[in-house]
């Protein structure tokens, strides 16, 4: 078998990966034991090789075409899937071992993944501020011009400090709030109770992204919460995908 081969976006960090949504088929891949290999890309660049390996364009919020990662290209079958939850649903097809929409869930996880987002996507602009810190100049650059036009605000809402970062910070807290009550509903370890699935990944890759972004005390605020419930999935998930 071929490896296949997962483009991300890097980053100044050790070991580049920092973005939530590439990071989601490096969990699942690695969960499946599939064989892959990773090309990292500038944000700045996305655009530009994604149309030179023949990867399609994502809807936008205002509805226009955009290129972005994560990619998936497949060299077994010729296949070349863009959009995270697009390639788990690919993997599971094809790869069916070790399954990731366990108990025949697809349907149920993508309106799980839905859900998650529209409930912490509005806390997060402080932290997408701490993202472009990690990011080389050109993809930095880049990188405020999309998210600004994505939440239609200049920058400065995603930097500022005091009252306006509290807020966000209260936000986020009440998110992830509610996302403990439904693991709790679950009586297990993972949303569906004792049964891995993809919507462990999806949380755990928000929360490694939470992780390698932010600075170290804000991390111990995210970590300290529930019980230090985020920290801790992100290890158990990290292990259960052979990634610790």
């Amino acid at each position: 078998m071929q490896p296949l081969v997962l483009y991300d976006t890097t980053s100044k960090l050790p070991g580049n990966q920092w973005s939530p949504n590439p990071a989601k088929p490096r969990f699942a891949l690695s969960y499946k034991g599939l064989p892959f290999v990773t090309v990292w890309v500038e944000y700045s660049e996305i655009a530009t090789v994604m149309k030179s390996i023949g990867a399609k364009p994502i809807k936008r919020l205002d509805g226009s075409d955009a290129y972005t990662v994560p990619v998936v290209s497949d060299p077994n079958t010729g296949a070349v899937i863009t959009d995270s939850l697009e390639i788990a649903s690919y993997l599971e097809r094809t790869y069916p071992e070790k399954p990731i929409f366990p108990n025949n869930s697809e349907a149920l996880i993508r309106a799980f993944d839905s859900a998650y987002r529209n409930l912490t996507f509005p806390a997060v602009k402080f932290i997408l501020g701490r993202t472009a810190e990690i990011l080389s100049p050109d993809s930095a650059k880049c990188f405020i011009e999309v998210r600004s036009k994505d939440f239609n605000l200049p920058w400065d809402q995603f930097t500022s400090e005091g009252p306006k970062r509290e807020a966000q910070w209260e936000l986020l807290e009440k998110a992830y709030n509610t996302v403990y009550d439904w693991y709790q509903k679950s009586n297990g370890k993972w949303i569906m109770g004792d049964t891995f699935s993809y919507a462990d990944i999806i949380v755990a890759c928000f929360v490694l992204w939470y992780k390698r972004v932010m600075k170290e005390g804000e991390w111990a605020r995210i970590s300290s919460w529930n019980g230090g419930k985020w920290a801790q999935l992100l290890t158990d998930v990290e292990k259960e995908c052979n990634l610790a």
